[in-house]
């Protein structure tokens, strides 16, 4: 079972190209594909032939209503919150990025993406697929000292140790790879992270 994980493609068409030439099982684009949520339908152009096997979230630049619009307009399936059986293991998905200073489209308060990963924590996913990084990690690192990941996604690695944990959002921590406890963390980035189970 080959899973191929990615996140802020930002309209980086030829780099979504190579992506999709990939082989493998499930497609999960972690968010960002585009900026400021202009240019969806040139992505979906290019990621429809893989189209029943994609799963998308909505990044910090795009809405969950205008993804999901997306994904029925091209036939992908809708990632936000839910989650999918890839052979015996559970992959959930929770788009949206903790407060930024630019008023991105897709963020949620640190209170609001607990309670949103919360309907999730029952699953007890093997794998977790989010576009925001834990807070305080090398995965959310933009610089000395700065850090701009999520609490409540950090919490909820520590707490529920998925084997592993993809990302995004970060553009400077991109293939960063950190364990937290049991679980691989991976800051996937639009080079993308193959997982075989």
């Amino acid at each position: 079972m080959r899973l191929l994980f990615f996140s802020d493609i930002h309209s980086d068409l030829k780099a979504l190209e190579r992506l999709v030439n990939v082989e493998a099982d499930y497609y999960f684009a972690a968010g960002d594909l585009v900026s400021w949520a202009h240019g969806l339908d040139k992505a979906g152009e290019v990621l429809k032939r893989r189209a029943a096997r994609t799963y998308v979230l909505p990044g910090n630049h795009e809405s969950a209503a205008g993804i999901a619009a997306f994904c029925e307009r091209f036939g992908f399936n809708n990632f936000h919150g839910k989650h999918v059986l890839a052979g015996e293991s559970c992959v959930a998905g929770l788009g949206y990025s903790t407060p930024t200073p630019f008023n991105t489209p897709g963020e949620y308060t640190e209170e609001q993406m607990a309670a949103q990963l919360g309907k999730l924590a029952a699953l007890h996913p093997q794998v977790l697929v989010c576009h925001s990084p834990p807070k305080n990690s090398l995965l959310d690192r933009a610089g000395e000292g700065l850090h701009f990941g999520s609490a409540s996604v950090r919490a909820f690695i520590e707490t529920y140790q998925p084997g592993y944990f993809f990302c995004g959002h970060i553009h400077e921590a991109e293939g960063v790879e950190e364990r937290i406890g049991a679980t691989l963390c991976v800051n996937a980035g639009k080079r993308g992270y193959l997982l075989e189970l």
